[in-house]
């Protein structure tokens, strides 16, 4: 159905505004001179942006069937007439798509002020120079493509994340409105930016052609276009030249050299180029697609053995493939090894391949110093990567070493950078709720989860800090939700099993672990998650010989056994236990902090767990707070 208010209001589209009651074209204010035809043409389009209009739509609104004209032909007139007034071209189209045989679809971003809207100011807190990059169309035929278009955005966005004083929205949030047909005054509110940059890309063979508009986000406007008619060999080069053109208009790239060039693509092959951006895209995504990302990967590297970027990729892939329990760590961790060791070798200073090595060294050889050394590069030379901020605030800060507010302070900033991010939400939520500020939480997870309904990390994350709240009965449930879109994972079975035995409804718990154990008989269960749960079910000689095997195949979820994460704290009451934990590199504090609390009700309390004492439940250690 049409809305109601883009009906009546003026619609703006780059410098153009159609005014549906007056019935005229305005370009930046003056009229176009545009006959009725082609205007209701536009109009009909308008009213269904992005989706096709076929032939058959228009000639019943426009040519009814008693009327005695050559369709075809007044059709084509009037198409071409409304691509004249527009400035636009069949060929390389800006708004006006022909869809062979089918029909036509407009293509560029409305502009339609929001109906409740009594200001088109930016907000106080929007910094002056700031910009995002929407993901670019693809406007090919190929829906391969699609990861093509994506890795142009996303080389984009890098490249202008290195100009000093420009405020850059990160991927994931600028990802966030892809295929949405969203007022850009609304984008800019909610990324709290002032400009807009969008673009559309059409691949043919060795052929392309890529469009892109600087848009005003206060009126709608355009500050800048161009498009690009090139080779594919070109494609660096028109990236740059794109990034270098925004920084002049926004009049921040007095620092930039001509000769120094923003896109660094870390390959002459194309093709490797291609696969990587594919593998790029479904890394993102987690779960079972990390698997064929790695495929990406691995031939981009055949094709390129100098590919750095290729090299990192697989990296991350193998230690993520590893932590989610899908391969065994005796084959994950001799491949991250090597991959990490390649890409730092091919390029020492990418970003990408100090992260990974330092993930790595952490979940698979908790070598901390060199952990916290590695994340700090991958900052400093990208202050934008928002997965080095959160492995570096939740993997170290928080679950390694213990230094809270400095986890918080990280979490809060890949959130700031990334604010449409289901996983920086994600992440910030369990630290809020691993350090006891559980309404922060809360909130925290359920944002995840709005953004992102189909995500397991975002839901394991919001059924792991209503357990950290004590409130049990609700983790249940988002338990539930969890293990139904994930195959039952046996990170949401641990954590199930944690509750329901702090729930004391410990039939319920022992069934939950029955369940891990008779799968483990038949495929690979992380031993980890058997610890956790064997030893909230108080089996502590199970517990050990789990925890004694995640230690010995350095299972990267061994990381949970951390005593600074509260669901371990069953696990670790076991003195033994506890001991051998220590003995292998997972410390824990002399105390619990302050604010590692749970809450019974509306009450708070304390809780934590010391060696030697014997005790087999967190109840054990209650004192009012």
């Amino acid at each position: 159905m049409k809305d109601a208010h883009l009906a009546r209001s003026p619609i703006r589209f780059g410098t153009f505004e159609l005014d549906p009651q007056s019935g005229e074209l305005r370009k930046q204010g003056l009229k176009v001179r545009l006959q009725e035809q082609p205007f209701q043409i536009l109009q009909i389009l308008l009213e269904h942006p992005g989706k096709v209009v076929t032939r058959e739509d228009l000639q019943q609104r426009i040519w009814p069937s008693d009327t005695f004209v050559d369709f075809d032909h007044g059709l084509y007139n009037a198409i071409k007439k409304l691509r004249e007034a527009l400035g636009d071209s069949a060929d390389t189209p800006r708004y006006v798509e022909t869809l062979s045989r089918r029909g036509y679809r407009f293509i560029a971003s409305l502009n339609v002020p929001a109906p409740d809207r009594s200001s088109s100011a930016p907000a106080a807190d929007t910094p002056k120079d700031s910009i995002a990059v929407l993901p670019f169309l693809n406007l090919s035929s190929d829906p391969e493509n699609e990861f093509f278009a994506d890795g142009i955005t996303e080389e984009i966005i890098n490249a202008l994340a290195q100009i000093e004083g420009l405020h850059v929205v990160a991927r994931t949030s600028a990802f966030s409105f892809k295929g949405k047909q969203v007022d850009l005054r609304i984008i800019g509110e909610q990324l709290k930016v002032r400009t807009i940059l969008e673009g559309s890309v059409r691949r043919s063979g060795n052929h392309l052609r890529i469009s892109a508009q600087l848009v005003n986000v206060a009126d709608g406007y355009h500050l800048w276009s161009e498009r690009y008619d090139r080779e594919m060999k070109d494609i660096f080069q028109v990236q740059d030249e794109i990034a270098r053109s925004i920084a002049t208009r926004l009049k921040v790239a007095s620092e930039i050299k001509a000769q120094e060039s923003l896109v660094k693509p870390g390959t002459k092959n194309l093709q490797a180029y291609s696969l990587y951006v594919k593998g790029r895209a479904l890394l993102y995504c987690r779960g079972v697609k990390v698997q064929t990302a790695l495929e990406c990967f691995n031939q981009a590297a055949t094709l390129d053995s100098e590919y750095a970027l290729a090299w990192a990729g697989i990296a991350d892939a193998y230690t993520l493939l590893g932590f989610y329990g899908f391969v065994h760590p005796e084959t994950s961790r001799p491949k991250w090894q090597e991959a990490a060791r390649r890409a730092l070798a091919a390029d020492p200073l990418l970003a990408e391949a100090h992260n990974a090595l330092a993930f790595g060294s952490l979940m698979y050889e908790r070598d901390k110093p060199l952990a916290e050394r590695e994340f700090l590069s991958a900052l400093e030379l990208n202050p934008l990567y928002v997965q080095a901020r959160d492995w570096y605030a939740c993997f170290y800060l928080q679950l390694a070493v213990g230094r809270f507010d400095e986890g918080i302070v990280h979490a809060e900033l890949a959130v700031e950078s990334d604010p449409l991010s289901c996983y920086a939400n994600s992440i910030l939520g369990l630290l809020y709720g691993a350090t006891g500020r559980f309404s922060d939480a809360v909130r925290r997870a359920e944002r995840a989860v709005d953004l992102d309904s189909d995500s397991f990390l975002a839901r394991w994350a919001l059924q792991t800090v209503f357990f950290f709240s004590g409130r049990f009965e609700e983790s249940v449930a988002a338990g539930r939700a969890a293990l139904a879109g994930s195959g039952r994972h046996p990170w949401a079975l641990a954590i199930l099993t944690v509750t329901l035995a702090e729930w004391e409804k410990l039939g319920e718990a022992e069934a939950v672990y029955s369940e891990l154990v008779a799968r483990a008989r038949r495929e690979y269960i992380l031993p980890s998650a058997l610890a956790l749960s064997s030893g909230a079910v108080g089996r502590y000689d199970e517990a050990m010989r789990y925890a004694r095997e995640a230690v010995a195949i350095r299972d990267p979820f061994r990381v949970s056994f951390s005593s600074y994460w509260s669901a371990s704290a069953r696990l670790r009451a076991d003195p033994q236990i506890d001991q051998m934990l220590k003995e292998n590199g997972i410390d824990r504090p002399h105390s619990w902090p302050h604010f590692a609390t749970y809450r019974a009700g509306n009450s708070g309390v304390f809780c934590g767990s010391q060696s030697g004492t014997g005790a087999h439940s967190l109840r054990d250690f209650r004192v009012r707070s």
